[in-house]
């Protein structure tokens, strides 16, 4: 019984389990895929093999998910009809509510926009090229990297190294035109030019291919990019290394397309030893590794036939629009989407238009990296740079847009300024096994010489001189030419070369000689061509060698002067008034100083005016008879005899120099002078300074031309008034040639009009430019140059250093001697201020008398009286008197000044007492009989009384 039961449990267990999966069947909604590969290709089973394990992937992991992708593949046959013949029937028969590629950006053109009229998404993994970017195509989404970015990888290591010049080598169809445009714009983005592109076509030949090969090594340019599929590339490097174009001193680069499919390129990378690849960057995760691992077993059960295919950048992406559709598929679902079949028409576009709008918001972490879009684009731009070394491609570096610049390592700490150093990449082992980086360019190897046009003229041949030989040949010689072989010598590298001579005709420019630079009859002029900004649009030039700017050169004249007043011309006026005023005041402290002490300066008030006077102005000669006795006049006599010498001793040399020194000056010191004046102005034949002229408003009839040395001297030496000119115009290096050879006749003035100097012309872009400007830089950062312009510019024997010739003299002014005076008048101010306080404090009594009616004036007046005495307490005094009583004179001899020639002033007093008497007003002049005051003793103000002050001269006398 209980044995029944348990089978009965066991029967309806079973009854609800197969009920319950048949209910699961029919909820499962099956929504058709299409895929469109080329299964004629290793790579097109690759990539559905990568989306078939995607799905297994998918739904393994979401059992419980309602709807299933059902795949249907079709072959496009490597062709684009047959692409879009295949998306034509996925969409019209199958009615597939997406397609997963085609795999060409060819093939995708033509289904991009069936895919746009039927609403269908078109996925692509694999189609590059920026011009399927189309705002107007909303159901196109590309979850591969766009071109436009990796072109900015490609020219990053063309910066990076510093090439100038590059070729690139791309397939002739879609794929390969379509990223031209974008790549140029990014080389010349950083400086970079394009000579010459190499088109091939992807049907080609492998006798084509070596032809169009042969045409690029008689080429300059050594830096070639390579842009086309696995294998045309193959054949292309296999007939390169044939014909010798992957040894040392090449360099190929390649797009992506042939980076990314290096590793099952295994049987030619013997062919590609050496190249710089630009690869997608994938990150390499534990989740990608085993993935990696479990679809080779995988592939090969599937196709046991195909060997050495390894997964690739674009077979993750198949991997993961896989998913991403699927993602999306289940998202439609979810939002209540009816699958059920109604008008083909309204279902495609609603069904279209959500399964778009749901892919555009998908992010997830896939098995190539971060799944993001952005305008249906995948926003992945990092990409590997890889050198082709051995068995194998090794990564030697990154391009990120971040950055801008190629790094050694992602997440770099150094600065993301853009650089152009050559250590942003680890070692690269070049082509030909050589380390050195090649320098991009090279002498084509036919052994063609570079043709370097010289100008053939007359007049200043010094620096390009073309003579014929007897033995037909030509001969070149002058001061460019020696600067340009000079240049050469520096090169790290030969240059063969061959020289051109260019007739200049009539009429004719060095424009024309330039013209043929840029018209490719010349590889290159030497001479002195002038660097210009309109000569510039056509041609390169190299740095100049030469002095730059234009100059005007005018006759010079003697200067010196024949005045008769020249002897005033030594010191300027304010010179000569200053040093007037200090001989006034010097004389003046002088004699302050000295005439109460000193009989030299005594006498009348018009001989002490005099003797101060001539005192001090005998100083100049240092004739000065009378002596200074006191300190401080000393004081003031030794800075001021300092002083007096220096004026002197420089008055002495400018008069000098004035009258026997050449002082050569222009005629002329300003162009300026000339247009108002009206004066004839030279220039050089066929130059540019007419136009410079012109400009600055000269008229045609006030220009004149020449074309040799000769004439000019000629026209400068007759004058502007005579039919000459009055100065000569053109460019520093011709004046300079000029006013070497004709002496000091002639001296230059100016710039007045910049130019850039003397440069070697090259075509515009071409790779030795920056070698020869190096060279140029350090040629003239030597003395080589100096002995090359030495030579070619001799001045005559009869030449003297125009540095010793040029003297402009110039009086000399206050500003060269304030500090000598203002040293002597604060020192003659200084004794002066000491000579007072001494006096009115040694006399200070008269200042300070109680005595009423004596007024300030009385005072003043009296202490004047008092200073225009004799000081009798003078040791000069007090020594003559006791040499007189030895000699045994009489008293009144001994009182007497020691200077006969002169009386003693009306206004001196004997003594000091007298003058004090003065002061009161109560003293008479003692009779004749009387004692004289001399012997009088002196008394205290302070022993007068008021009565004393008011006694009668009897009274005074009795007193006495």
């Amino acid at each position: 019984m209980e044995n029944q039961r348990r089978s009965i449990l066991l029967l309806f267990s079973w009854i609800f389990m197969v009920a319950t999966m048949a209910a699961a069947s029919t909820t499962i909604i099956p929504v058709n895929v299409g895929v469109v590969v080329d299964l004629d290709e290793p790579s097109g089973k690759m990539y559905l093999s990568c989306i078939e394990m995607a799905l297994s992937d998918f739904y393994a992991i979401h059992a419980d998910y309602k709807t299933r992708l059902v795949l249907n593949t079709r072959n496009s046959n490597r062709d684009v009809v047959g692409a879009a013949a295949a998306a034509l029937d996925l969409i019209k028969n199958v009615e597939v509510k997406a397609i997963l590629g085609p795999v060409s950006s060819m093939q995708a053109s033509f289904v991009v926009n069936l895919g746009e009229k039927a609403h269908v998404p078109i996925i692509s993994f694999s189609a590059t090229s920026p011009s399927l970017t189309s705002p107007r195509s909303s159901y196109f989404f590309r979850f591969a990297q766009n071109d436009l970015n990796q072109v900015k990888a490609v020219s990053g290591i063309v910066q990076n190294f510093g090439w100038r010049r590059v070729v690139p080598i791309y397939v002739d169809n879609m794929y390969g035109e379509g990223v031209i445009p974008f790549l140029i714009d990014a080389l010349q983005e950083v400086d970079a030019h394009i000579p010459y592109r190499s088109l091939i076509h992807e049907l080609a030949t492998d006798d084509q291919i070596e032809k169009e090969l042969y045409k690029l090594i008689t080429m300059q340019t050594r830096v070639f990019i390579v842009h086309m599929m696995p294998n045309l590339s193959s054949r292309l490097f296999a007939k390169a290394k044939e014909i010798g174009m992957m040894s040392e001193g090449f360099v190929w680069i390649t797009t992506n397309s042939i980076g990314n499919n290096l590793r099952s390129m295994a049987s030619v990378l013997d062919s590609m030893q050496g190249l710089l690849g630009v690869e997608t960057y994938i990150p390499r995760t534990l989740k990608l590794r085993q993935f990696i691992s479990r679809w080779k077993r995988q592939f090969q059960q599937d196709n046991p036939k195909i060997i050495d295919v390894e997964l690739d950048a674009f077979g993750l992406r198949a991997y993961d629009a896989a998913f991403a559709v699927a993602m999306a598929v289940e998202k439609v679902a979810n939002a209540g989407f009816k699958f059920q079949k109604r008008n083909a028409s309204s279902f495609n576009s609603h069904y279209g238009s959500k399964l778009s709008h749901a892919l555009s918001n998908i992010n997830f972490k896939g098995m190539a990296g971060d799944f993001n879009l952005v305008d249906r684009q995948l926003q992945v731009s990092t990409f590997k740079i890889v050198n082709v070394n051995g068995y194998g491609p090794r990564t030697v570096g990154y391009w990120t847009p971040e950055n801008g610049r190629v790094v050694k390592r992602l997440n770099s700490t150094r600065n993301s300024t853009k650089s152009t150093s050559k250590c942003d990449l680890r070692p690269i082992i070049w082509p030909g096994e050589s380390l050195s980086v090649p320098k991009g360019w090279e002498i084509p190897i036919n052994g063609t010489k570079l043709r370097i046009g010289v100008p053939v003229r007359e007049g200043f041949q010094e620096f390009v001189k073309v003579t014929n030989t007897s033995t037909n040949t030509v001969d070149v010689t002058g001061f460019s030419i020696d600067v340009f072989k000079a240049v050469l010598e520096i090169l790290p590298y030969a240059l063969p070369y061959d020289f051109v001579p260019f007739a200049m005709a009539i009429g004719s420019t060095f424009n024309d000689l330039v013209y043929q630079v840029h018209d490719g009859k010349f590889d290159a002029v030497v001479g002195d061509i002038t660097i210009r900004a309109n000569r510039s649009l056509f041609v390169g030039f190299t740095m100049p060698y030469t002095e730059s700017g234009v100059v005007m050169v005018v006759p010079i004249q003697d200067k010196r002067t024949k005045s008769a007043w020249v002897f005033l011309k030594p010191l300027t006026w304010d010179l000569w008034m200053t040093t007037l005023c200090f001989f006034i005041f010097i004389g003046f402290v002088i004699w302050v100083l000295e005439h109460r002490i000193n009989d030299d300066f005594r006498g009348s008030p018009s001989h002490q005016v005099g003797t101060s006077f001539w005192f001090s102005f005998s100083t100049m000669v240092f004739s000065q008879r009378e002596k200074v006795v006191s300190n401080l006049a000393r004081f003031v006599m030794i800075i001021w005899i300092f002083v007096v010498l220096i004026v002197t001793q420089s008055y002495t040399a400018s008069l000098a120099s004035l009258l026997t020194v050449q002082q050569l000056q222009p005629t002329v010191t300003d162009i300026d002078d000339l247009l108002r004046n009206r004066d004839n102005v030279g220039y050089m034949t066929s130059s540019f300074v007419y136009d410079l002229l012109r400009q600055k408003g000269f008229h045609d009839s006030r220009l004149k031309d020449y074309g040799a040395m000769e004439e000019i001297d000629e026209a400068l030496s007759k004058g502007s008034a005579n039919g000459g000119i009055a100065a000569i115009v053109h460019e520093t290096p011709y004046m300079k040639l000029f006013v070497a050879k004709y002496c000091s006749k002639y001296t230059m003035i100016g710039p007045i009009f910049k130019t850039d100097g003397f440069g070697f012309v090259f075509p515009k872009g071409c790779p030795l430019i920056p070698d020869v400007s190096q060279a140029i830089l350090n040629l003239t950062e030597g003395e080589k140059i100096m002995n090359i312009e030495d030579e070619w510019m001799k001045k005559e024997n009869n030449c003297k250093d125009p540095s010793t010739e040029k003297f402009y003299s110039s009086s000399l002014g206050l500003e060269s001697f304030w500090g000598l005076f203002l040293i002597a008048g604060v020192a003659s101010i200084f004794a002066l201020l000491i000579f007072a306080t001494s006096f009115l404090h040694k006399h200070k009594q008269v200042l300070m008398s109680s005595n009423l009616r004596a007024s300030k004036w009385k005072r003043i007046k009296t202490m004047f009286k008092i200073f225009n005495e004799k000081e009798l307490s003078s040791h000069t005094f007090k020594s003559s008197r006791h040499e007189a009583r030895i000699a045994g004179a009489p008293d009144h001899e001994v009182n007497a000044s020691p200077n006969n020639n002169w009386p003693e002033s009306p206004f001196s007093y004997t003594n000091q007492t007298d003058a004090t008497s003065v002061f009161y007003g109560e003293q008479e002049t003692p009779s004749h009989g009387q004692a004289s005051p001399e012997i009088v003793p002196t008394f205290e103000l302070a022993a007068f009384t008021n009565q004393e002050m008011h006694a009668t001269p009897e009274t005074a006398q009795e007193s006495v």
